[in-house]
């Protein structure tokens, strides 16, 4: 089984409190591969950045001093655009998920995870983040990023978390 992980598609990091137009400009892409993904019968994993109203008392907050993915607001929920119902969401605390190696896994119970794709939101962040974890929890399998449904907080730094995984062996299509 082939499974697509959509990282933090929300609302407050498309056109948002985080939001840019880099991000506005992938929701369609995305949208696309997912429909590609599900016609399939392949997996579908979302995750979803998730903070408390005490996000700026955390060391993340204190860092980036923005509140934004506020667990019950608008700017939280997973964009229309993007959700398809049905499939699993694996909120997460941090930049990056250990749960998600379990939900792959979940996903593909009758069958062995063929390979690994991932897109969303932020590349240089939360991307990278969730697929240096995946790297380590499947090193056989094959992970890639589909850079076209990336976008970064900014264009260089986008670029940049590519190039860093492509050095680690995420494929970068």
């Amino acid at each position: 089984m082939k499974v697509l992980v959509v990282v933090d598609m929300q609302n407050d990091f498309i056109d948002g409190a985080l939001g840019t137009k880099e991000a506005v400009s992938i929701v369609e892409r995305v949208r696309g591969k997912i429909d590609q993904y599900i016609e399939n019968e392949d997996a579908v994993i979302y995750t979803r950045d998730t903070h408390s109203e005490a996000y700026l008392q955390t060391q993340e907050g204190r860092n980036l001093p923005v509140v934004h993915c506020v667990k019950g607001t608008p700017g939280w929920d997973i964009s229309k655009q993007v959700y398809v119902e049905g499939c699993m969401v694996v909120d997460k605390p941090s930049f990056g998920s250990l749960s998600l190696p379990e939900a792959v896994k979940n996903c593909a119970v009758d069958s062995a995870v063929e390979s690994i794709e991932l897109i969303g939101l932020c590349t240089d962040i939360c991307v990278i983040s969730n697929a240096m974890i995946l790297k380590a929890a499947f090193p056989e399998v094959p992970i890639a990023v589909d850079a076209s449904c990336c976008a970064g907080v900014t264009p260089e730094s986008h670029e940049n978390a590519l190039n860093a995984m492509r050095m680690c062996q995420i494929q970068i299509l």
